[in-house]
């Protein structure tokens, strides 16, 4: 394996242009319209309990179909690529009876992803790729309850959180991720729980791989599912120090538009982008084209917005090259300066200027 990526060396290459991150792997998978058997393969062929629909067992089922996915993305022109790893910790799992399958399906998708990338680095040895090693919300949160008649009451607590993300972060690590990426965050008390599992596994291990973080804005309404605004969710994990800090899903290009330009004016980190296809139709599927998406981007760069931009659900290869194309001759965003001001961050910010 080639040697570790630093978080010096990341901030490094990302002041010098902008980084192509890949697409949807749902998306991608969902056009092999798979049957309950393909999820199984030979391994899984009496489970227990029906597994269609966990796509990140496939690094295990289907190795060859998630990195067929990763090397189409590759060739499209991204330099980073998303381990299929979205919802296997332990908490998320358990819906399919394989807690104990996790650590084993993170060290997977990142091995899947490493091979890949190394093939394709092989042919350009210019252009190194790198693995994002993905920490998904779960699909429980810590700030609200699930009980309308309980307000009070928590399916998942901190310590249940933390101990589900130090599993997964040593899997993705010893598969070989260049980078880890906290994605789709929805509850900023999920994310922080990440984040602490992520820098107390850095001590275990004795270096420090790049973080990226990902906050998901959920609607019109500007704001993330458990109630911060984009500034405020900055803020309440900048102390975190990741390379890069971004937005993605839920939104098409239009709509999560001045959202970016909020975040691209606040952070001291650089910025990370991945929308949608638009918003869903009836039937759930997307509709904006790869040049229609490709061209709202271009504007982006133009404004000095990016550092890094792909595509989340919706978004495919040809996405993916078209968006690569849009931005090749754009300057990177330069981060914000330091600054010395005191912030806070509840549902809103709050700063002192000084």
């Amino acid at each position: 394996m080639t040697a570790r990526l630093t978080p010096e060396h990341f901030r490094q290459l990302l002041a010098e242009r902008i980084f192509i991150l890949d697409g949807a792997m749902g998306t991608m998978i969902q056009q092999h319209q798979l049957e309950e058997a393909d999820y199984r393969g030979n391994e899984f062929a009496d489970w227990p309990c029906d597994v269609k629909g966990n796509n990140d067992l496939l690094v295990l089922s289907q190795p060859q179909l998630i990195a067929n996915i990763h090397r189409q993305y590759l060739l499209a022109g991204a330099d980073i690529v998303e381990t299929n790893s979205f919802n296997a910790t332990t908490i998320a799992m358990a819906d399919y009876q394989m807690e104990g399958l996790s650590a084993r399906i993170n060290f997977e998708a990142a091995a899947v992803a490493r091979k890949v990338c190394d093939e394709v680095t092989a042919l350009e040895p210019h252009k190194p790729r790198f693995v994002a090693g993905v920490l998904g919300p779960t699909n429980r949160t810590a700030s609200i309850s699930p009980d309308v008649n309980d307000p009070g009451f928590r399916n998942v607590s901190f310590d249940e959180l933390v101990n589900a993300y130090t599993e997964s972060t040593h899997a993705l690590i010893a598969g070989g991720a260049d980078i880890i990426m906290l994605e789709t965050i929805f509850d900023t008390l999920n994310a922080k729980a990440a984040a602490f599992a992520v820098l107390q596994v850095f001590d275990e291990v004795g270096f420090k791989l790049p973080v990226m973080i990902s906050g998901t804005i959920t609607d019109a309404s500007g704001r993330t599912l458990s109630g911060q605004t984009t500034e405020a969710f900055y803020h309440s994990l900048a102390h975190i120090e990741p390379v890069c800090f971004g937005l993605n899903c839920a939104l098409g290009p239009d709509l999560l538009r001045p959202y970016v330009e909020t975040l691209s004016g606040v952070s001291e980190a650089y910025v990370s982008v991945h929308p949608n296809a638009g918003l869903p139709n009836e039937f759930g599927e997307y509709d904006l084209g790869a040049e229609e998406m490709a061209a709202e981007i271009a504007d982006w760069a133009a404004q000095g917005f990016l550092n890094i931009v792909g595509g989340c659900c919706g978004t495919t290869p040809e996405h993916i090259k078209a968006i690569a194309d849009a931005v090749k001759a754009a300057p990177p965003r330069q981060p914000k300066a330091a600054s010395h001001s005191f912030h806070l961050a509840g549902l809103e910010a709050f700063s002192v200027e000084w």
